[in-house]
């Protein structure tokens, strides 16, 4: 990383980066912790099937998120699939188009249709008022989302669901540490579900779990993760193969023993993201609620095009020639992908606010991918990228016809 601040690999230059930056870089926890649980898991020779490490792990995350009721499974697309079907959820449920697309897909693979609902223009997460707007008879649910580690309005869509005799549910995939009203999420709404996917704050390699203060809620989805099975030998409902293996849950109470250090380190930084851009015209960074715990796992930018002379999507090219691989969460929205395109050929038309958010987002590697120096180095990258603005349009053109418009190409 010797170059000048001002070469760009966009321009010629090498990368600045010899390694790739990753949004995502998994955290390893205590790693003397973690191999001293897979010696014990090896020599008691119980490797799944509700093991000692897995019965651990849900009771400390039950006791860290104030729930009544955690019960793990093997990745968080399972955990909100196995949600719906023990809440008996049918017909369609009202969702964001702005999320990763598992939460559609999870929906659509227990045989029930995504509404999708346009976004608060400032929060990005559920509106409710175009929830409302999207209730019919169908409507069997309600699913909000925490976006980002930021809770979803919670209050309005609980009052909606009330209002309208329909349960609330919430994907909280990215929120695990974070609360709402100063309350970890994780117990509000009938039930919320959890990815602990390597790339998140906490995780267990790969995994996911629901949580909720409903023990008929729990009791179900317990059966469905296990073939229904309610006993050695007996079988009284449908199920699956969902459960968590037990060196899954040994990395996540590894991690749990040094999640807070973690946040601390994923808070700096963020911080230093935050001094940095701050001196960027056009470059907005999107901050936590204030007052609420935080993961602070997740660095999100808007880009304005006019102000900083460059689309997000050419901006996004010039981080990745320097092996910053900076991603645009959830571009172009679960809408606009398949099979739902197909099916909401004019969704579209009721989603401008999803649409808007999906053209400016670039998601900045952060957490434990990335030192507060390289973060440095990352904004000095966005500042030389606005400073040559003219000359990165040029190279991202061909024939005229601009490589990277907004809403096209890669």
């Amino acid at each position: 990383m010797s170059e000048s601040p001002g070469s760009l690999a966009v321009l010629g230059a090498p990368p600045r980066f010899r390694e790739p930056l990753h949004v995502g870089k998994p955290s390893v926890g205590d790693r003397t912790a973690f191999l001293a649980r897979v010696e014990a898991i090896l020599d008691r020779g119980w490797f799944t099937n509700n093991g000692p490490e897995v019965i651990e792990l849900e009771q400390r995350i039950a006791a860290r998120l104030g729930v009544e009721h955690c019960v793990v499974v093997n990745n968080g697309t399972t955990a909100l699939g196995i949600l719906m079907r023990a809440a008996n959820v049918k017909g369609e449920v009202l969702v964001p188009s702005f999320t990763f697309v598992a939460t559609a897909h999870a929906l659509t693979w227990e045989g029930i249709e995504p509404v999708f609902c346009d976004i608060d223009p400032e929060t990005w997460t559920l509106d409710p008022d175009a929830c409302e707007a999207a209730i019919t008879p169908a409507t069997g649910a309600i699913l909000g989302v925490h976006l980002f580690g930021n809770a979803c309005d919670t209050d309005r869509l609980s009052d909606l669901a009330d209002k309208h005799g329909l349960p609330l549910f919430l994907d909280a995939a990215h929120a695990f540490g974070c609360s709402h009203h100063t309350r970890p999420l994780g117990g509000f709404g009938r039930g919320e579900a959890f990815s602990f996917h390597a790339t998140k704050a906490f995780h267990t390699f790969e995994g996911g779990a629901i949580t909720t203060n409903c023990e008929e809620l729990a009791t179900k989805a317990r059966l469905l993760r296990n073939f229904g099975f309610s006993g050695y030998d007996a079988v009284v409902s449908l199920g699956t193969n969902a459960k968590m293996p037990e060196v899954c849950a040994a990395m996540g109470l590894a991690n749990l023993d040094r999640f807070d250090e973690h946040v601390r380190g994923n808070r700096s930084v963020f911080e230093t993201y935050a001094r940095s851009l701050a001196e960027i015209s056009g470059i907005r960074l999107r901050r936590p609620t204030p007052g609420e715990s935080h993961n602070w796992h997740y660095v999100v930018i808007e880009v304005d095009r006019q102000a900083l002379g460059l689309s997000r999507n050419q901006l996004q090219k010039a981080l990745v020639a320097e092996n910053v691989l900076a991603r645009r969460y959830f571009f172009p929205g679960c809408h606009a992908m398949e099979p739902y395109a197909s099916r909401n050929p004019g969704a579209s038309d009721r989603l401008p606010h999803t649409i808007a958010a999906a053209s400016r987002v670039l998601v900045l590697p952060g957490g434990q991918a990335i030192t507060d120096d390289q973060a440095q180095t990352v904004c000095d990258l966005i500042r030389a990228a606005a400073s040559r603005g003219d000359e990165i349009r040029a190279v991202l053109h061909d024939g005229g016809q601009e490589v990277v418009e907004e809403g096209v190409g890669p």
